[in-house]
């Protein structure tokens, strides 16, 4: 079926800023160029021959020529993992080089598994599913991670997960930029303790024409993309593209299928000294189901069958059907860079994401002895009720909406440069939870809560029904002093960041009104010492901060089956705070090469997990109390040599618990425990191959074992994945330009393995409390890594 029918089809309207960006694509289609303008010579000499990048500015380094459609050079440094690096912080970073060599269906998350400090865990092979996957730098998970898509915040303001996915398909990333440790104190985040990730849209094409690429393989995988590029439109200065996507695949274990529509488009207009304007909007809608988590004996049974079922029998709450969760976001931005003199820089990026979607779990209830919060609620009126007893849905059906706005002002002398900027957004989320009875074939009559089961006094039955509103305001100041003919770089800066919650709760009984606010001051200092133009130094001293993610620390708890109150919300949740210590070396020479040791300190660790709130799974955040990771993490990368290209990288990292922490009355005997999802060692090698027809990559990934509890008493085994690529280019056949076909086959290997966890728990096994109180234990959850999967490309340019 085109993919242009199944859109339109899916979608009952596009945003109007697509719709303005698909008039401006020019009809009349040349052979494309590549998006980016130099190679990789050209730029590392422009790069020696200007003033190095001061370190407020992020940097994002991207590696381009005109040789093939799909933006690589076909000359790597490291296999396209070492783009080169002068910023005085540990900073890595992708090229076109390895993203266009990684499968198709791979989100910007699970493409930076082979930098130095990450661990990612996956959960299905292809590497599409957002909502249900591990990620982590230094040993601090996804939700510490600032996620910046052209500079803007485009992770969830609140719950903090990244959804690379949604933000950009891969065609279309110009690059990946990975700073571990701590994000820069111009960038919009809050949350970034634990480094930053930008992911960097592609330019429109001066030339017209457009990239097509069709990809099929396992578990009936198919993709399709086009990319439209108009051109620049007449001498205006201005060019834009447009491209769609649409992908589906059944999951790898269990039954359901993963459908995806995606639009990706951008205007640009240039002008004058540097000066641009930009107009980018993306449409992501998805559609999924939750693979079922299990504790450690679960897997020991049953391996990768263990899941949601696939045929329904009545009452099983378990049937996958229920087990739905859908997604659909929109993102606009207006970027816009003046240069208003030589030293003088104006940068003003608005922005607007708005995401609707609902989470579904399968639960059964009780037609007389049921609550609606501390209120009995039966007889609830549903027909399907059988002995007393009701199987239903539990969703969670969300509306969020973000806008916000950052702007800055640089003034560049000979020896300084100062900086000032603003930010603020404005967040708005709600999300009433409701139950929809299931007939006796497992049919629900939809999975958003419009039919919803009623209590006794026609209300919807529902387990919360809250509402929050999120301000956050940041201002910054910073300077950089050059001395010594520019070789030595010192940077100083502060940034002050405020953030406050107003949640309210409509559910009988709850406190109605809750909320929070916090405020963070954040020194940062860094220098840099260029030794030759080789050999650099750097050091640099950072603060971070994290508000708590989710929504349930702000909101009163009952048991639906019970009505007793099962957690007291709280307004005085601590955010977390880090101070950490780097100090660093750079090779840049005939390879590539860059070590760093750091040193972290943490008060009010903020941890990341899933539980469950009668019947559905919602996250929130422990307080892990005090940690310090002190470790060292190094790359190298080499250049073309006899079409061959190598990377390595590795870390090692020793994190522990500083305190004893309370469960219940008494507190566990966990200081000097290791710190939960992280695992001393991990690294990764990779070689590519590239004589400009034939082209290949074989990647290895190691994690060591990981704990999954605070007590150690239980933890996943370490793992080692391998993906190879393989593939075959020309150079033009008539209007075709470098067709090519390319073979990704995914986790060499492997029939599944635990990749990550995905709930913690304090202890696994019963323990005793320092004051000798006898604590339970409850098992932690983990994610199945992915078992084989083979995906096989055709792509063109024209």
């Amino acid at each position: 079926m085109p993919i242009f029918y199944i859109f339109l089809r899916e979608n009952a309207f596009l945003p109007l800023a697509l719709l303005t960006t698909a008039v401006l694509v020019s009809p009349s289609i040349s052979v494309a160029e590549t998006s980016l303008e130099t190679d990789t010579k050209k730029i590392e000499e422009r790069e020696d021959k200007k003033k190095r990048p001061t370190s407020h500015q992020p940097e994002y380094v991207t590696v381009n020529s005109h040789m093939t459609a799909d933006g690589t050079t076909g000359n790597p440094v490291g296999a396209g993992l070492m783009p080169k690096q002068t910023i005085a912080k540990s900073q890595s970073g992708l090229t076109r080089d390895f993203i266009a060599r990684q499968s198709p269906t791979q989100s910007s998350t699970s493409l930076i598994s082979m930098l130095p400090g990450v661990v990612y865990s996956a959960n299905d092979p292809l590497g599409t599913n957002d909502d249900q996957q591990g990620l982590s730098v230094r040993g601090l998970d996804q939700t510490e991670i600032g996620y910046l898509f052209e500079g803007i915040p485009a992770a969830p303001p609140l719950f903090l997960m990244p959804y690379t996915s949604a933000s950009v398909d891969n065609e279309n990333i110009r690059s990946v930029t990975l700073t571990q440790g701590s994000a820069d104190s111009a960038s919009p985040v809050y949350n970034a303790v634990g480094g930053q990730l930008s992911v960097q849209l592609a330019k429109p094409k001066k030339t017209a024409g457009g990239f097509l690429n069709l990809s099929y393989g396992s578990y009936t995988l198919n993709r399709e993309f086009i990319r439209l590029d108009s051109g620049e439109l007449g001498h205006s200065g201005m060019t834009s593209f447009l491209s769609f996507s649409y992908r589906n695949a059944n999951q790898w274990r269990g039954a359901g299928n993963s459908p995806r529509f995606h639009v990706d488009s951008r205007i640009v207009k240039e002008w004058g000294n540097q000066n641009t304007a930009s107009f980018i909007a993306t449409f992501n809608r998805q559609r999924q189901y939750y693979l079922r988590a299990p504790n450690m004996s679960q897997w020991q049974t049953y391996g990768t069958k263990f899941n949601y079922s696939e045929h329904y029998k009545e009452g099983d709450a378990n049937y996958y059907l229920f087990q739905e969760n859908a997604r659909s976001q929109i993102f606009l931005s207006s970027p816009l860079d003046l240069f208003l003199s030589h030293n003088l820089q104006f940068s003003l990026k608005p922005y607007f994401i708005y995401v609707s979607g609902y989470d579904g779990f399968g639960t059964n209830l009780s037609a007389e002895e049921s609550y609606q919060g501390n209120q009995p609620a039966g007889p609830l009126q549903a027909s399907s009720a059988a002995n007393g007893s009701i199987t239903a849905v539990a969703t969670d059906t969300y509306k969020q909406a973000h806008s916000g706005v950052s702007a800055s002002v640089s003034w560049k002398t000979k020896k300084n440069t100062l900086t000032g900027g603003i930010w603020y957004s404005y967040y708005d989320f709600s999300n009433p939870s409701r139950y929809v009875a299931a007939s006796e074939e497992g049919n629900v009559s939809n999975m958003k809560g419009y039919y919803p089961i009623l209590t006794a006094s026609n209300e919807p039955l529902s387990s919360y029904n809250s509402h929050l509103v999120q301000q956050t305001n940041a201002l910054y100041i910073q300077d950089s002093l050059r001395l010594f003919s520019d070789k030595l770089i010192i940077s100083g800066a502060f940034r002050a960041v405020m953030v406050s919650r107003e949640v309210s709760n409509l559910l009988p009984g709850a406190r109605y009104k809750n909320g929070a606010s916090y405020f963070s001051p954040q020194p940062q200092i860094a220098l840099s010492y260029q030794i030759t133009k080789k050999h650099q130094l750097f050091i640099n001293a950072t603060t971070g901060f994290r508000a708590p993610s989710g929504i349930s620390n702000y909101n009163d708890r009952f048991s639906i089956s019970s009505g007793k109150q099962t957690r007291n919300a709280t307004s005085d949740t601590k955010p977390e705070y880090s101070i950490g210590e780097e100090i660093g070396y750079r090779y840049s020479g005939a390879i590539r090469f860059s070590f760093s040791a750091f040193n972290y300190n943490f008060t009010n660790r903020q941890i990341n997990t899933t539980t469950s709130l009668n019947g559905a799974l919602v996250s929130e955040s422990i307080n892990g109390g005090g940690q310090t990771a002190r470790g060292l993490q190094g790359e190298l990368g080499t250049p073309k040599w006899h079409n061959l290209s190598a990377y390595a990288s590795g870390q090692y990292i020793h994190a522990t618990i500083d305190n004893n922490l309370k469960s219940g009355i008494d507190y566990l005997p966990t200081k000097g425990k290791k710190a939960i999802r992280t695992p001393s060692l991990s690294g990764s090698l990779g070689l590519s191959y590239d004589d400009g027809n034939l082209f290949g990559m074989v990647s290895v990934n190691y994690v060591g074992p990981t704990y999954s509890t605070f007590m150690n008493d239980e933890r996943l085994a370490s793992f080692t994945t391998t993906n190879i690529t393989v593939g075959y280019r020309l150079k033009k056949i008539s209007f075709a330009k470098t067709p090519q076909i390319q073979l990704n086959l995914l986790n060499l290997g492997q029939s599944g393995y635990l990749s990550g966890v995905n709930s913690v728990s304090f202890n696994a096994k019963s323990a005793k409390g320092v004051f000798g109180t006898a604590i339970t234990g409850k098992a932690p959850t983990y994610f199945v890594g992915g078992g084989f999967a083979g995906v096989v490309s055709l792509s063109t340019g024209f």
